[in-house]
């Protein structure tokens, strides 16, 4: 796993559960210890975890620093594959919700390419990327913007979808686990994830690797609630093999398919 993906992960994780120790970081990322303790320092000297003895915990910094603006940064061009290999399973013509996330909003650049659109946001940034473009009908849901991420949750949210019907949901995800299915680490992100579920006519997730064989906080859906999964991990990826075992389509992000 490529270091920023690794960091990636490191800080979700550690964010999501409060505190870990080396031995679970390393479990769950299939490194050393000593790999975690590398990895612990770094995000340390960011200011975005403490270490503590056995492990680390989570900080209480501004969200700024540790929401969409650093993740963004991280793995940059297996976002953009990942975006563009997703927007290719959009047809022009249709309806298409699309999820906020780092790589969502690198998705958002490829949908012009694919109108006529009428695309829905659950995103600040997505919906710049998308205002004013051509042939793209922009619908912003409203409900509260989660500071840091600027993902729109809340009631409001909830209310808004539970209006309307679309095509496709294009979903982001924390974790993807072959017990647990799609998961978060946010309980309103989870809430406006499984009501966008209910009001599309197909699913599409997209996923990077770091995302595969991990549980979040909380549950949004089973694995076979969706109807693809686009990735950048290895074909024999055992969680990747599980979401197959599903009836879930993989597409891979260098354009193998199965």
């Amino acid at each position: 796993m490529p270091v920023p993906d690794r960091l990636d992960l490191t800080l979700r994780l550690v964010r999501g559960s409060g505190r870990l120790s080396l031995a679970e970081l390393a479990e769950r990322l299939g490194v050393s210890e000593m790999t975690v303790r590398r990895d612990l320092d770094a995000l340390q000297e960011q200011g975005l975890v403490r270490r503590v003895r056995g492990g680390a915990v989570a900080l209480d910094v501004p969200v700024e620093r540790a929401g969409f603006a650093v993740r963004e940064r991280w793995s940059a061009p297996v976002k953009a594959r990942l975006g563009r290999a997703a927007a290719e399973l959009i047809e022009p013509g249709g309806t298409v919700l699309l999820d906020a996330g780092t790589t969502t909003a690198e998705l958002a650049a490829h949908l012009p390419a694919r109108a006529p659109l009428t695309v829905a946001v659950l995103s600040l940034q997505a919906a710049a990327r998308l205002a004013d473009q051509p042939g793209i009908r922009l619908l912003v849901i409203g409900g509260e913007s989660r500071a840091g991420e600027r993902s729109l949750v809340g009631p409001l949210a909830l209310a808004a979808l539970d209006q309307l019907r679309f095509d496709t949901f294009v979903m982001s995800i924390g974790a993807v686990h072959r017990d647990l299915g799609w998961s978060e680490f946010d309980l309103d992100d989870a809430a406006v994830k499984r009501a966008a579920l209910r009001r599309a006519g197909r699913t599409i997730v997209v996923a990077d690797a770091t995302k595969l064989g991990v549980q979040a906080f909380a549950r949004v859906a089973p694995l076979e609630a969706v109807d693809a999964l686009v990735t950048d991990a290895e074909p024999e990826n055992e969680t990747l093999a599980a979401v197959r075992d599903a009836g879930v389509r993989t597409v891979l992000s260098e354009g193998d398919a199965s």
